[in-house]
């Protein structure tokens, strides 16, 4: 089932559920206003509370190395998608990602459950993390909890917004810092456990036998043929062992070319189509991963859970360095463009610099609607 049902089916019960009970739902803290749901809560305000107060010391240094790494990482996006200018009618560097849904133009598909989960660390760690810099930094937190836009989950930490903005503007730059350095720490994190299960865990455990489908995109020339779970074993007579066999031959085909893909099912003959991010390429249609067999049944199944973690902290890994970056281009209401302006405000007046940063914040506002459109045509 594509993903959108999913997505559709959740909304109704959801909120079929949240009007029904209502009443209920309101003593626990839960505000419902059509398109959205609010859950409020102190327990959290005291668990970010905690983890202030145990080394309000770290954070700010920890943080205060955090702002030069943001500024860095906001230069090199706003490089990145100025560039992208050049490539945008044919290459879009910006496109839509919707957990289990395939965005037209976008060469990322994110699996559904794993996508959820990272996208709830990717929101969850970067609000707690507003939150605990606020604390750090002797400013009230107003609100705190979870939401609902419609079927869209998130979190929302709140800082007051007069106490923020009378404190120094160090500690704003920290404030502000926060949550996009937490994705990136924690993106670290997971491409370090990724590492690990995928060059240690899994080869220790499993040997390499082949290549296996594990995704064919809709409406391509993989799908009237092609099957999640088939093992590819041939193409065009060539045989096809391991990763880099299949690495080797699979760049070499043109548009319209016939190839004929030996599978573990049987054999199949393709009309290769343009490769949505190079022309001259052809295109199948499918995303294949290293085929393995368990080497030592010792453990029964067991061993199978590591390619399931090792997807998880993939995504996580992907989600939270994405996410956490373009959270930091300069433009507002995006952390990126706040810090941008206190930047300035050091060396310029109030009628410049938010101006400036406004005029900025249009212009790349500008440049991600065109690649979202342009991904779509």
């Amino acid at each position: 089932m594509n993903g959108i049902y999913y997505y559709i089916i959740a909304f109704f019960i959801i909120w079929a559920v949240a009007l029904i009970f209502n009443n209920k739902l309101s003593k626990y803290g839960f505000e419902i206003d059509f398109p959205i749901i609010m859950w409020r809560t102190e327990r959290l305000r005291g668990f970010i509370k905690r983890i202030s107060d145990k080394s309000p010391r770290f954070w700010k240094y920890f943080m205060n190395f955090g702002i030069v790494v943001s500024f860095v990482a906001m230069i090199g996006m706003t490089w990145l998608l100025v560039s992208s200018l050049e490539t945008i009618t044919t290459t879009p560097s910006v496109s839509l990602v919707i957990p289990g849904v395939e965005m037209p133009g976008s060469s990322i598909y994110v699996p559904l459950g794993y996508g959820l989960i990272g996208l709830a660390t990717v929101l969850v760690v970067h609000e707690f993390s507003h939150g605990i810099l606020a604390v750090t930094e002797k400013i009230s937190i107003k609100s705190i909890g979870l939401l609902l836009f419609a079927i869209i989950p998130g979190a929302f930490v709140e800082p007051d917004e007069d106490e923020l903005k009378a404190s120094s503007k160090l500690s704003q730059l920290r404030v502000y810092a926060a949550g996009s350095v937490a994705n990136m720490s924690l993106a670290a994190i997971s491409f370090i456990i990724f590492l690990v299960i995928s060059s240690y865990a899994i080869p220790g455990n499993f040997s390499e036998n082949g290549i296996e489908i594990n995704r064919v995109v809709g409406d391509s020339p993989a799908s009237e043929h092609l099957k999640e779970g088939m093992v590819i074993e041939s193409i065009d007579n060539h045989v096809i062992n391991d990763s880099s066999s299949y690495m080797n031959i699979v760049g070499n085909f043109k548009p319209g070319d016939n190839v004929t893909v030996g599978t573990n099912q049987g054999s199949y003959t393709l009309t290769l189509d343009k490769n949505p991010n190079n022309e001259s390429v052809g295109y199948f249609g499918i995303q294949a991963a290293k085929h393995y067999e368990l080497k030592n049944n010792a453990f029964g199944p067991l061993p199978w859970v590591l390619f399931n973690l090792a997807d998880l902290f993939q995504w996580m890994f992907i989600l939270n360095l994405g996410i956490g970056t373009f959270n930091l281009l300069p433009m507002k209401p995006l952390d990126g463009g706040k810090m941008l302006e206190i930047l300035l405000s050091y060396k310029l007046p109030e009628n410049m610099y938010k101006p400036l940063v406004n005029s900025i914040s249009v212009i790349m506002a500008m440049i991600i609607i065109v690649s979202i459109i342009a991904s779509f045509i």
